[in-house]
């Protein structure tokens, strides 16, 4: 694919400003946001409007409505930005915006003010969250795979292609999501990534306004949200702030010339442990937040306040347009943390109730609850994140149920994670998972050995945090990452017509993968019932002869959970070693097998997990 830079942008847009084309008439190709709220927390708003030498001219709103507080003209006259203040914020409304040489008006446009309705929203540790990648899942509305307009064709036999899995696909699914236990859903990104080749993920946005047509319309992905709703399913948007495709409209008529960051040559270092570092150099903070992930994905400047507010409005209209209930934003280090911080705080003045997740790829404790607004080791840093990805559970997940036990290795790993929760203010916030869209699929970590792969579904939806399932983990689908991302984000068997299986269905699935949908969904669907899990403090004691205790824990409940990580020995655990938490409790249910169990000495097999009710 021709590479596109922000040298030839820059080409571009000196072209643009040629006497020939200056002579050309004024017109408007875009207004964005596409409207606005008039009772916002907030009286003011940015629009940007783009068109041919629209910045040339004068901008004049006669309104009781609102008024003009300033506008802003680049470097490209095709661009310029209206301040606004909104004034009657009581009623809906439009207001008239003209531009003017002189007393002629060379174009006008009218925009529209609503009003916004007051809706419940936010995820916590109560949900158990299902993720999505709808290209992948199911393809619903086969008329939209190849729609006039889009680069790249339909090609299923491409593992790196688009393969026409949509919106309609999951909503049609919607039945078996539920049925698994999920509460939330979570979907990669579904905004418009009209780019030449590798647009099936979602994170190469071509079009911040618009939902991709290979998976809907903005009209059906707000029917989505409002079904949803309806089955009782909340929706987390995917979002990137820290860059777009190079397809990007705005990348062809680049505003300024510092609108994105450097250039594609010079990549990022990936190393988010530099943000919080207390010696890193300024050079790799620089290669950190201002080089390119690719040459493909071009970097946003958001030190420059105009893109600034351009990507935080964006957020606010499609929480308010859409529905949504909670944001994931991804790459959360990469973009300038100051910038991030004030998208937070943006955000939550206008919902406090809403819940934002950063992606915080880290591997360390302390660099992952940098991020999460309230930690005590963030300094005077906030991010105003509620919520984080915890990677350091993730990967101390992969490997605990694969080693023996060690000094650190096997379930101390999972135990020393845990101990390092002093560092979050609230590590019950955290989102915690076995895998996901970037990652090894969890079956494959485990070599596909049934009994370990138990040992982390029921693990994942007891332990504290807010687990999340990639879609397919509950029918043992494989994937290792290294083989090509494709591998990791096959289509989902049942999905597409003509399928030779249908796994959404108890009779399409084989015995092994029934064994584990079963197996999952009776767990997560007790979890909702369980106010120790779902609510409750957690307590552990130190790994012993490979096996791992911990308690979730109320006031007045309590859960048991006892993994046994040997290869070949089932253990019996005398259990006076836990009186400090189980003293007044009888008798215990285990909520896999049905039985109730005598809690005085448990007996559990080899590479296997025991979840058990303490009954008083």
């Amino acid at each position: 694919m021709k590479k596109i830079t922000v040298f030839l942008s820059l080409l571009i847009f000196l072209l643009a400003t040629s006497p020939t084309l200056l002579a050309q008439k004024t017109n408007i190709s875009r207004v964005e946001p596409l409207n606005w709220w008039a009772n916002m927390n907030s009286d003011e708003f940015q629009i940007l409007v783009y068109g041919n030498n629209i910045g040339l001219t004068k901008p004049v709103i006669n309104s009781k409505k609102v008024s003009l507080l300033r506008s802003h003209q680049l470097e490209n006259p095709n661009y310029i930005f209206l301040d606004i203040k909104i004034i009657d914020r009581e009623v809906a409304s439009s207001f008239k915006i003209e531009f003017k040489k002189g007393s002629k008006t060379l174009a006008q446009t009218t925009y529209n003010l609503e009003l916004r309705k007051p809706q419940a929203r936010g995820f916590s540790s109560k949900d158990l969250i299902y993720l999505v990648m709808p290209d992948r899942f199911s393809n619903g509305d086969p008329s939209n795979d190849t729609p006039a307009g889009i680069l790249e064709k339909a090609d299923r036999n491409n593992p790196n292609g688009k393969h026409g899995g949509d919106l309609k696909g999951v909503e049609n699914h919607l039945d078996y999501i539920k049925e698994l236990g999920a509460t939330a859903l979570w979907l990669n990104p579904i905004l418009e990534n009209n780019m030449p080749d590798y647009s099936y993920h979602g994170y190469s946005i071509t079009d911040f306004y618009k939902t991709d047509p290979r998976s809907g319309t903005n009209k059906s992905y707000k029917k989505f949200v409002q079904t949803c709703h309806k089955q009782g399913l909340k929706v987390i948007q995917d979002m990137i702030f820290n860059h777009c495709g190079s397809a990007h409209w705005m990348v062809k008529d680049l505003p300024s010339k510092d609108w994105f960051n450097s250039n594609p040559d010079f990549r990022s270092n990936f190393r988010g442990s530099v943000i919080a570092d207390p010696h890193a150099s300024k050079s790799d903070q620089k290669q950190m937040t201002e080089g390119w992930f690719v040459a493909t994905m071009p970097d946003f400047n958001q030190r420059n306040p105009l893109v600034a507010n351009y990507l935080i409005q964006n957020s606010l209209w499609w929480i308010e347009y859409a529905g949504i209930d909670a944001i994931r934003m991804d790459t959360q280090p990469y973009p300038f943390k100051e910038f991030m911080a004030d998208w937070g705080e943006r955000v939550m003045f206008e919902y406090p109730n809403f819940t934002l997740l950063g992606e915080t790829w880290l591997q360390k404790t302390a660099f992952t609850a940098y991020f999460q607004s309230g930690s005590p080791v963030s300094g005077d840093y906030d991010s105003h994140l509620q919520s984080t990805t915890d990677f350091p559970l993730y990967y101390a997940t992969k490997s605990a149920f694969n080693e023996d036990e060690g000094w650190t290795s096997g379930l101390l790993k999972l135990y020393y994670t845990f101990a390092e929760d002093f560092l979050y203010n609230d590590a019950n916030n955290n989102v915690i998972f076995l895998d996901n869209h970037d990652l090894d699929r969890f079956y494959t970590s485990v070599g596909e050995d049934i009994n370990k792969y138990k040992m982390g579904v029921g693990f994942l939806l007891t332990t504290r945090g807010i687990p999340m399932v990639y879609y397919a983990t509950e029918i043992l689908m494989p994937g290792h990452e290294h083989k090509g991302h494709g591998h990791i984000r096959k289509d989902f068997p049942g999905g597409w017509a003509g399928d030779k299986q249908n796994a959404f269905t108890k009779s399409g699935r084989t015995k092994a993968q029934n064994e584990a949908f079963d197996f999952m969904k009776k767990i997560a669907n007790w979890r909702k019932t369980s106010k120790p899990v779902t609510e409750g403090k957690m307590m552990h004691f130190l790994p012993e002869n490979n096996t791992y205790v911990y308690f979730r824990y109320t006031k007045n409940e309590s859960v048991m959970v006892v993994l046994n990580n040997h290869n070949t020995d089932s253990r019996t655990i005398k259990t006076d070693r836990f009186n400090e938490i189980m003293k007044g409790y009888s008798a215990g249910f285990e909520i896999i097998s049905g039985k109730k169990v005598d809690i005085s000495e448990i007996k559990i097999p080899k590479k296997s997990i025991m979840i058990i009710e303490l009954k008083k």
